[in-house]
């Protein structure tokens, strides 16, 4: 993140810090929007960096079976309240062309896609969307399930509750046994 904008943050959270009643030059709070500012840098580095392309692709002879990568740690975080939101996804893809992803690809993929501001939703259908793209595939099965600290730690306060949420692309919309292959793997 550029010097610039990291003084913009850091003011912001002064601002904020203020506004809650608490005093920035406290000892404690001291540092703060600059941690604050540093964080974001990290946690939104998506929106900085370029387009994700690392879809580094090795021949196989596969190209008609599933390939499951699940339980892919992430965090991300809500554009509504800009909590975070974190748990794990779970990708399948049949390849076509007789080749297939490299597989530290996927969770690479599930970071880049997480490092910005968005809704569980979309960031579902990002991921699916953006491997559609670049991988020649006959179907994407993406599974996400995350807890939201929106909901657990303000409003409605349910704590330890999953959202999950699914996408499914190609054979994996049209073809019920490979949705229910894709179902079985991620949940066995």
């Amino acid at each position: 993140m550029e010097a610039e904008k990291k003084v913009i943050i850091e003011n912001a959270v002064r601002e904020i810090l203020l506004a809650i009643g608490e005093d920035p030059e406290r000892s404690g709070l001291i540092d703060t929007p600059k941690r604050v500012a540093k964080m974001y840098g990290e946690v939104f580095s998506s929106l900085n960096e370029p387009e994700f392309n690392d879809y580094a692709l090795f021949d196989s002879s596969n190209s008609e079976d599933l390939v499951v990568v699940k339980d892919i740690q992430f965090y991300s975080m809500c554009e509504h309240h800009l909590l975070p939101f974190f748990g794990k996804a779970h990708i399948a893809y049949i390849p076509e062309g007789n080749q297939v992803l490299g597989l530290s690809k996927l969770p690479r993929l599930v970071e880049y896609c997480a490092k910005r501001p968005s809704v569980q939703e979309d960031l579902t259908i990002m991921i699916a969307n953006k491997l559609a793209e670049h991988v020649a595939v006959k179907g994407v099965a993406v599974a996400l399930e995350a807890e939201h600290m929106c909901m657990t730690m303000r409003g409605v306060k349910t704590p330890v509750s999953k959202t999950k949420t699914f996408h499914y692309q190609g054979v994996f919309k049209t073809d019920r046994e490979w949705k229910r292959d894709f179902l079985s793997a991620i949940n066995s």
